[in-house]
């Protein structure tokens, strides 16, 4: 925690120099939510239910779906694209000698601190969200959706941990890690309207349903305990898988001074 505050307050330090930079991401975002807004309109003008989801809880996972990307976009793809960076470029070397674990030190040593307006934004939509459905949070509610959050975000990470790892193997994975951002878009609806195919691809495979889908679930009362204890064990042998194959990465690492 004490490494990853000191990299945010480094991160942070560098973007004021930008400060432009700022109200060129607030346009950013304020524009990618008129044209969230206006796609569930355009949806709710014909409809009153997708899938038994109603407008307001389309909008708090609307505002769950901004924010998570606002923290991948602030932390984990800029720190993932750096770490492919420096493989290809055989500058991974700085990193190893450092003492302190490898795979920690990559993954918060660069944060993009503008970024960090979508995660505010989409808090906001989400409050607003919740203020219109009326719903009063329980406590345990409460708890698991801060849980199931940290857990969907943490699948991401070793999403993309994983495929950033695989150029130890294959030089140029660009285009893969370019294809994320399309995929992540359809987390802008839940995963239940999709085909059965698509539901396993969001959820196993690119984890999106378990970073946006279940926290809303949490919150519009179509949570369950047995979808907490799933989410639980995916996340661990996301974490046990990207860690081994990190490790299998580092074996085949020639770098600058190898």
């Amino acid at each position: 925690m004490r490494l990853t505050w000191l990299f945010l307050r480094v991160g942070a330090m560098n973007e004021m120099h930008y400060r432009a930079n700022f109200f060129l991401q607030l346009l950013h975002s304020i524009t990618a939510l008129g044209i969230g807004l206006a796609s569930l309109w355009l949806v709710f003008h014909y409809t009153n239910t997708l899938d038994g989801w109603t407008s307001n809880q389309l909008l708090a996972l609307m505002g769950i779906h901004i924010a998570v990307g606002g923290l991948i976009g602030a932390i984990i793809q800029p720190n993932m694209m750096r770490l492919m960076h420096d493989i290809q470029q055989g500058t991974l070397d700085f990193v190893l000698m450092k003492p302190v674990d490898a795979q920690l030190l990559v993954s918060v040593r660069e944060i993009r601190f503008w970024q960090c307006e979508d995660i505010l934004m989409g808090i906001g939509v989400l409050i607003t969200a919740v203020g219109r459905l009326h719903a009063t949070l329980s406590v345990w509610q409460g708890l698991a959706f801060f849980v199931t959050v940290l857990l969907g975000v943490l699948q991401i990470y070793c999403f993309w941990l994983l495929i950033t790892s695989a150029t130890f193997w294959v030089t140029r994975i660009d285009d893969i890690v370019d294809c994320f951002e399309g995929i992540y878009s359809a987390g802008r609806y839940p995963v239940t309207v999709y085909p059965s195919w698509m539901r396993i691809g969001l959820t196993f495979v690119v984890p999106v349903a378990f970073a946006v889908t279940v926290p809303t679930q949490v919150i519009t009362g179509r949570f369950t305990v047995q979808i907490l204890l799933g989410a639980i064990t995916l996340t661990a042998s996301a974490l046990v898988l990207a860690r081994v194959v990190w490790r299998l990465g580092l074996r085949r690492y020639a770098g600058a001074s190898s």
